[in-house]
């Protein structure tokens, strides 16, 4: 299993959009992947699953993924939030 933290900050009008890429980029992943904030867990390829958690600027982010590509799916959603302009 492979965990990182991040905290999330992009511009407010590019939230959704950024949330949105990141769910596409889990779902390409054959990795159980999720997010976890304020000790909530979701699904990382769950639209309701993410929303539900309710991320905004400042929240810090775990990701948690285990399986056969656990290291590139930590390291792709790293890299989408690091700099979400980038995939947008």
């Amino acid at each position: 299993m492979v965990k990182e933290k991040i905290v999330f900050d992009c511009e407010d009008s590019l939230q959704m959009k950024t949330v949105a890429v990141l769910i596409q980029k889990a779902s390409q992943f054959r990795s159980t992947i999720y997010l976890v904030r304020s000790g909530r867990r979701a699904n990382a390829k769950s639209l309701l699953g993410v929303m539900s958690l309710g991320i905004e600027n400042g929240a810090e982010i775990e990701i948690e993924a285990n399986g056969d590509d656990e290291k590139e799916a930590a390291s792709a959603l790293m890299a989408h939030l690091k700099n979400p302009k980038i995939a947008v």
